[in-house]
């Protein structure tokens, strides 16, 4: 086995109480209620108007709670926005990221036996092993106590995500700013269409079905200078995008989905050439 990679920017939240569920499952875009000692879930937290403000994994803690895998700087955000719909709900929450960290297997791991099902979990060192919700392409995820040795290498993670497609939080999606299926959570198995109702789900229900959405977040290749985040991306001199997080060659940019479809001019960001890869879910924006 690789010595895992510790993704120190992720915090935990450890959500308990009897209606802990129920309570997440008003919430969130995807089906809490399926996520199990042998099964987590890739989920986001949106406003009325369907805006990404938090995106998630949802792990069984082993011990009747909820682990929430999320952005370790804007964890007081999101207690402060889970605390206004508490109400009487019968729900804690503790920040629990000075116990547990977060850590990436990109190349998997045999011994855990998982399959490849996005999602698959299985307890691990007191906490939980899962095949990445998002895609079995991005390796294995694991929450647990801290203290097992993580090595650093944070950068082949990150290539590695932004190659295939993959937003990683406010860098990418902001905050109330882009749509759940702009930023690919439905492709990404981050979206139930089936679950009862959950804040935004009218928005998000509406962009698929009217295929409303106009721009999406894509992969690219960089020739040249990475371009800051925010650097318009242009087209023909005409605005089309702009550039989001990057790394050496690589990044993400929100494109309009028209040249995403089949780009006739070169796309640049600022000195920089970009080329248009695809992601791990598709070939088509369409699809």
């Amino acid at each position: 086995m690789t010595m895992p990679i510790a993704l120190t920017h992720r915090g935990i939240l450890r959500v308990s109480g009897e209606e802990r569920v129920a309570f997440l499952q008003g919430l969130l875009t995807n089906d809490v209620t399926a996520v199990d000692a042998g099964t987590s879930c890739y989920a986001a937290l949106l406003t009325p108007q369907g805006k990404i403000l938090h995106d998630l994994i949802v792990a069984d803690g082993g011990d009747g709670a909820l682990l929430l895998d999320i952005e370790a700087a804007r964890l007081p955000d999101l207690l402060q926005r889970l605390g206004r719909y508490r109400l009487r709900a019968k729900v804690a929450f503790e920040d629990v990221g000075g116990a547990f960290e977060v850590l990436a297997l990109p190349e998997g791991d045999p011994a855990l036996g998982l399959s490849t099902r996005p999602g698959a979990s299985v307890p691990c060192r007191g906490g939980v092993a899962m095949v990445d919700p998002r895609h079995p392409a991005l390796g294995l995820r694991l929450i647990v106590p801290r203290g097992g040795g993580a090595a650093g290498g944070f950068e082949v993670y990150d290539r590695l995500r932004l190659e295939r497609g993959v937003p990683d939080g406010v860098q990418d999606c902001g905050e109330g700013a882009m749509l759940a299926l702009e930023a690919n959570l439905d492709a990404l198995n981050g979206v139930s269409w089936t679950k009862g109702c959950y804040v935004g789900q009218e928005v998000t229900a509406r962009s698929r079905y009217r295929s409303l959405i106009r721009r999406r977040l894509w992969p690219v290749r960089v020739d040249g200078p990475l371009p800051g985040p925010g650097t318009p991306v242009t087209s023909d001199g005409r605005e089309v995008g702009e550039v989001r997080s990057g790394r050496d060659d690589l990044a993400l940019a929100v494109l309009r989905t028209e040249l995403i479809s089949g780009a006739a001019s070169p796309l640049m960001a600022g000195a920089a050439r970009l080329t248009l890869l695809s992601p791990i879910w598709e070939t088509s924006p369409d699809a």
